[in-house]
C-alpha cells in the first residue's frame, strides 16, 4: 500500500521537466486562434471582480469593519476561488482532453492532472501580483506576512491536485461529473465567505452555522489569504484549521491515488 501511494509523487518528481514543458504548452494553446490570445485568461476574472465589487460593494461597504477597503477584501477572496475553479474544471477533463496520450502505453499519464493544475497556477500567479499591486496602490503596508501567500497557494495547489486525481479518474466513465462539478462550484462560491462575512448575515464566528461553513477546505485558504494580507496573522495561529485542512487533503490524495491506480488500466478502452 505504501509503495502504491509513494509511486505517484515519485513519478511526478522524476518527470518534473516534462510536466513544466507540457504545462507551458497547455497554457499557450488554450487560447490559440483567438485575437486576444492568453489575455482571455485574465479578462473574464477581472470583469467578474468589478461586477461583484459594484454590486456587493454597495451592499456591504458600510457594514462590518474588514480592516481594508471592500474591494481589497473582496478581490483577496476571489483570487483563490478563481484558481480553484480553473484548476478543478480543467483538471477533471485532463484524460478526456489528452486522450491521445492516454492511449500511448509508454506515456506516464499520471503526470497529466499535474500539468493542468500547473497551467492554471500560471494565471493565479498573475492575479497574485495584481492583488499585491492593488494593496500597494491603496497604501497598505507590505511586510513579511505577504510571504504566506506562497504557503496558501501551495495549499490550494495540493488540494486541487488531490481532488483532480479523483474527478479525472471518474469522469472517464461518468461524463456527467463535469456538469455536476460546475454546479457545485456555482453553489460553493456562495457557501464560502467570499462576497460576505459572518457578521454581515448576523452570524457568530463561533456559532453552529459558522462551524459548518468552516468544514469547507476553501474556507481555510480564503481566510488565510485575508488574514495574511489584511490582518497580519500567521497560519500557525490557526492550528486546528491547519491540521484539518491538511488531514482532508491527505485523505483525498490517498483516495485519488488508489482510485487512479485501479481505474487507469481501463482508460484506453473507454476513451
Amino acid at each position: 500500500m505504501l509503495k502504491k501511494l509513494m509511486s505517484l509523487p515519485t513519478e511526478l518528481y522524476q518527470n518534473r521537466k516534462l510536466v513544466l514543458s507540457l504545462a507551458k504548452n497547455d497554457f499557450k494553446t488554450k487560447y490559440a486562434g483567438s485575437y486576444l490570445g492568453i489575455f482571455w485568461a485574465f479578462i473574464q476574472p477581472i470583469v467578474t471582480i468589478f461586477v461583484y465589487w459594484f454590486v456587493f460593494g454597495n451592499i456591504f461597504q458600510n457594514g462590518t469593519d474588514r480592516g481594508a477597503p471592500y474591494v481589497l477584501w473582496l478581490v483577496t477572496g476571489l483570487v483563490p476561488w478563481f484558481f480553484l475553479q480553473d484548476g478543478l474544471v480543467s483538471g477533471t477533463s485532463t484524460f478526456l482532453e489528452y486522450n491521445y496520450l492516454v492511449k500511448k502505453v509508454v506515456f506516464k499519464i499520471s503526470i497529466l492532472p499535474m500539468v493542468k493544475i500547473l497551467s492554471a497556477f500560471f494565471v493565479h500567479v498573475f492575479f497574485l501580483v495584481f492583488v499585491l499591486l492593488l494593496y500597494v496602490f491603496y497604501g497598505m503596508q507590505v511586510d513579511f506576512y505577504y510571504l504566506q501567500v506562497i504557503y496558501y497557494s501551495f495549499c490550494m495547489f495540493c488540494f486541487m491536485l488531490a481532488v483532480s486525481y479523483i474527478t479525472s479518474s471518474i469522469v472517464v466513465f461518468f461524463r456527467d461529473l463535469t456538469q455536476i462539478i460546475n454546479i457545485v462550484l456555482q453553489v460553493g462560491i456562495w457557501m464560502t465567505p467570499i462576497m460576505w462575512d459572518f457578521p454581515d448575515l448576523g452570524l457568530a464566528e463561533n456559532g453552529l452555522v459558522a462551524s459548518l461553513v468552516k468544514l469547507n477546505p476553501m474556507y481555510y485558504v480564503v481566510n488565510g489569504y485575508r488574514t495574511t494580507l489584511i490582518d497580519k496573522i500567521g497560519f500557525w495561529e490557526y492550528p486546528s484549521l491547519t491540521l484539518y485542512f491538511w488531514a482532508v487533503t491527505a485523505i483525498l490524495f490517498v483516495i485519488g491515488i488508489l482510485l487512479f491506480r485501479k481505474l487507469k488500466i481501463h482508460f484506453a478502452d473507454v476513451l
